[in-house]
């Protein structure tokens, strides 16, 4: 199995050489921040579309969360386009944190569709070293499809406990890995190469919910499914959210 692995791995690549040939002249990454904000504008649409209920069913709760002053502080990690921001509660007071300043104007367009949010800024900065945003401010951070691309999973949890304030949760919404079992892991791991180059980062085998299970939260409600996705690859799921 693992040597048909190899074999497809190699033949893929070969067919987006030009792609591995632009990301070693150094251009693939700059290619990729350009366009990626206008693929993930309409992907969102449709992933809003087919994930409605379970974005519905994980931010249900998120006032539970407000803060002594009577306001909901939010900073999303990775906001992207803002396609969260309609799931949010009325008032709520939202900081987006992005490492890609060309999402900056498909922000805006959300923020003037979204007039029962407090935008408060966005931060170009990677959820690694979010050091703009002072220790134990938040009352929630959220993630949707980000940890799939971040660097370093440790790091990023890491960073989101210190800017939630004791008592405040972080809430995730992840595609993963499939059961080693299925033939959907095995594709997995022969695209993922091409995957990752592709879609700006993006890992198609992380076991991201070990990490969530490492992280000093003092309580953690994740759960996985299947989600109703017309691209397999990226069924598998886990969603959730962890008390700090």
């Amino acid at each position: 199995m693992a040597l048909t692995i190899f074999i497809l791995r190699l033949a893929v690549c070969i067919l987006a050489f030009p792609m591995y040939l632009l990301d070693f002249l150094g251009l693939w990454n700059w290619i990729c921040k350009q366009w990626f904000p206008y693929f993930l504008a309409r992907f969102t649409v449709m992933y809003n579309k087919q994930m409605e209920s379970k974005k519905q069913e994980l931010f249900s709760n998120l006032r539970e969360f407000t803060g002594p002053s009577g306001k909901l502080s939010l900073l999303e990690l990775g906001c992207g386009t803002g396609a969260n921001f309609k799931f949010y509660p009325s008032g709520c007071q939202v900081t987006c944190v992005d490492p890609n300043p060309n999402f900056e104007k498909f922000l805006i367009k959300s923020i003037a569709q979204n007039r029962h949010l407090q935008f408060e800024r966005f931060i170009v900065a990677a959820g690694e070293n979010m050091y703009q945003v002072a220790s134990g401010s938040m009352d929630v951070v959220v993630c949707t499809l980000v940890l799939c691309s971040v660097k370093n999973q440790e790091q990023i949890l890491q960073e989101v406990c210190r800017v939630l304030r004791p008592g405040g949760a972080f809430y995730f919404m992840e595609h993963v890995a499939d059961k080693p079992s299925t033939w959907n892991y095995f594709w997995q791991q022969v695209l993922d190469p091409v995957w990752y180059l592709l879609f700006d980062g993006c890992n198609l085998t992380r076991e991201s919910w070990k990490a969530l299970e490492k992280a000093r939260f003092s309580k953690l409600k994740l759960q996985h499914l299947q989600a109703p996705l017309s691209w397999e690859l990226v069924r598998p799921h886990i969603y959730g959210y962890a008390v700090k």
